[in-house]
């Protein structure tokens, strides 16, 4: 007996191919995606590497978004398959098989699945895994050898999730069949063709979902309340996604049909009548599009962007050095901090040839009119909003930072610049009155630019001083900041060379200068960390868009199949009442057109009004090049919108045929 329901599955996946041979590639390319990530995660060689521990998080991030991707992935292309074969499952009822015969053959066909998709999947999972931990050393920068091997722990899990996921769905697909009465099967297929109605309270709910999450994006204010407001932000857009597609997409039809001048003619008519008939069922399909072509611009065009961006983040010289000091530090302390840079080089061959040092105070303040005072944690009346920060430097360091030449700063004067834009003739800063000498000009090379740019509405003040003396003063009781960066010759390891020397002379001389503490940055180092996590991502975000791409394409490509099978007998009646081909073939391209370039075109929307947030985020990175981010995100949505038309016209022939 048994052997007669496994003939029946394998009959059954025989005559529905057109339905399963994309769901069975796509359970092998889910299959073979989470295999790879979790091989790649899992590798040793590549864990060994350096700076692979922030590559191994995200990593270890694709893990987790691939398995959960791949979970609801394959229960929605479920839900289509099961849609039509609903009237197939009903004949074999009314024929005289029990349910339980029903649930035989189904398990039977589960099973036959899941050996297909998770077999193929982990054969090319393993044949393609070494060519992509190829590319990911590439993306890194890794110039060591990775040997080809097999991961055993991989081949298990993926074993283990798609077992668990295929045993989940035939447990819904037993509830589909146990719960429906055999007429109900044989016409499970037309279930939900009556119109729907207008939701004008949905409507509304949507459209205010949509203009609040544009809202918080565009008025953002600083990476920490963009990081803070992003997920609300993405949360309002998805849900009024959701309902502009099944709520204010149904209002706006009615509008239209309204409208007589424009409802009676006839390419209108049918478009109007044929989108709102099943739109309900239209709308969900084509919000989960919109929502994931949204996700694929997002993370392909931010990864790319980190990605090219990696010589833009690196800011630092060769070897950039912060000391923190309890007063300012005097000339011969900064002269024999500079020489241990200068004697490093030295002892190895090398030359220095440039040279950048100055001195400055970071203090975190609390300002009331023009007067100024430390920002106390323990103080009740201090809020969050009520903090500002003050960056202070001597007129000497700051032109030499800045190559701004300013005029003369009198003792007890300062130059300061004016948040609000207004003039002051003076300021009280930690209880001491100074006169202001004159404002300063923010430009573009401040570093006040980039702190607000993090801190948002937090007032930041940057102050000049007339000398050390003056900036003692300000500083006292906090720590005073002395910066040296130098430029060298050299190759790759000679420079890293370079900077471990400097770091164990510059902390042998911490007891004898008086330093509390020295933060030490090398370019290549940094450059090397950069390029393990901006590299990573820019892997996971591959990675991720083509399973979303993938994702997206087959919901294109069985929503133009449902929707021929179910249009099929309404333009057949069209064409019985009078109306020609030509005309039919015209209104179903209106419609065809209309319905599937929305998400799209929506997902662009979404992604323009998201970029002063995704802008800001990418500060976190240290990314500040706004032009080189617009244009990979002109670029990503130009491809994916190449890709998509593509996509919708090889899918639209399978539609034409059917309904033809």
């Amino acid at each position: 007996m048994n052997h007669l329901y496994c003939r029946l599955a394998v009959t059954n996946l025989k005559n529905n191919g057109q339905f399963y041979v994309p769901y069975i590639l796509a359970g092998m390319v889910s299959a073979m995606m989470f295999y790879i990530m979790r091989a790649v995660q899992g590798n040793d060689s590549i864990n060994a590497m350096r700076g692979a521990s922030v590559l191994h998080i995200v990593l270890f991030m694709g893990v987790v978004i691939v398995g959960a991707c791949v979970c609801i992935f394959l229960f929605y292309t479920n839900s289509f398959v099961m849609k039509r074969r609903k009237k197939e499952l009903g004949v074999y009822n009314i024929l005289g098989m029990e349910k339980r015969h029903i649930a035989k053959v189904l398990a039977w066909e589960a099973l036959i699945l899941y050996l297909i998709s998770v077999c193929g999947g982990l054969v090319c999972g393993i044949v393609f895994n070494k060519l992509v931990i190829m590319f990911l050393c590439k993306l890194t920068g890794v110039s060591e050898s990775i040997p080809f091997y097999v991961s055993g722990w991989g081949c298990l899990q993926t074993a283990e999730l798609f077992a668990v996921v295929y045993v989940l769905m035939l447990l819904y697909n037993f509830m589909q069949v146990k719960l429906a009465d055999p007429i109900a099967l044989l016409h499970g297929n037309n279930v939900g063709e009556r119109e729907p109605k207008a939701k004008w309270v949905s409507a509304v709910i949507g459209v205010v979902c949509i203009l609040s999450g544009y809202y918080l994006a565009v008025h953002v204010n600083g990476v920490i309340e963009a990081v803070n407001i992003f997920f609300v932000a993405v949360l309002l857009v998805i849900a009024g996604t959701y309902e502009l597609f099944l709520s204010v997409s149904i209002a706006a039809l009615k509008l239209l049909r309204n409208n007589k001048k424009y409802y009676y003619k006839a390419s209108h008519f049918i478009a109007v009548s044929g989108m709102m008939y099943r739109m309900k069922r239209n709308a969900v399909g084509l919000a989960n599009i919109c929502v994931l072509s949204t996700m694929v611009l997002v993370i392909i065009s931010t990864t790319v962007c980190l990605y090219a961006g990696v010589e833009d983040s690196l800011q630092t010289l060769e070897a950039d050095a912060t000391f923190y000091f309890d007063s300012v530090p005097g000339a011969a302390v900064r002269e024999q901090l500079i020489g241990q840079f200068h004697a490093v080089a030295e002892s190895q061959g090398r030359k220095v040839t440039e040279v950048s040092e100055y001195t400055d105070v970071l203090v975190v303040t609390h300002r009331v009119g023009n007067e100024i005072e430390k920002y106390d944690n323990e103080n009740g009346s201090y809020g969050f909003s009520d903090m500002g920060m003050l960056y202070v430097m001597t007129k000497s360091d700051f032109e030499k930072y800045t190559g701004h030449t300013l005029g003369e700063i009198a003792p007890g004067s300062v130059m300061v610049t004016s948040p609000d834009g207004t003039a002051q003739d003076s300021i009280k800063v930690f209880g001491r009155t100074y006169a202001v000498a004159g404002t300063l000009e923010l430009t573009e090379d401040f570093p006040v630019n980039e702190m607000e740019g993090f801190l948002g509405n937090t007032e930041v003040r940057y102050m000049v001083v007339a000398d050390d003396d003056e900036l003692e003063h300000l500083g006292a009781d906090v720590e005073v900041q002395y910066h040296v960066g130098v430029e060298t010759d050299g190759t790759r390891e000679e420079r890293l060379m370079y900077a471990a020397a400097v770091r164990e002379a510059v902390e042998a001389c911490r007891t004898q200068d008086g330093f509390d503490r020295c933060l030490l940055y090398s370019r290549v180092e940094q450059r090397e960390e950069y390029m393990r996590m901006n590299g990573g991502f820019l892997f996971l975000g591959l990675f991720l868009g083509i399973l979303f791409l993938m994702i997206t394409v087959l919901i294109i490509y069985y929503k133009q199949i449902s929707e021929g099978f179910e249009d099929r007998e309404r333009f057949a009646i069209m064409t019985k009442v009078g109306m020609s081909r030509e005309m039919v073939r015209a209104a179903i391209n209106a419609q065809v057109r209309t319905v599937f370039f929305l998400p799209i075109t929506v997902a662009v929307l979404h992604l323009v009004m998201a970029f002063p947030m995704l802008k800001l985020m990418l500060l976190v990175f240290g990314l500040a090049n706004v032009q080189l981010f617009a244009g990979c995100l002109a670029a990503t949505a130009a491809v994916f919108a190449v890709i998509y038309f593509i996509v919708f016209r090889l899918t639209s022939r399978s539609y034409y045929k059917i309904v033809h």
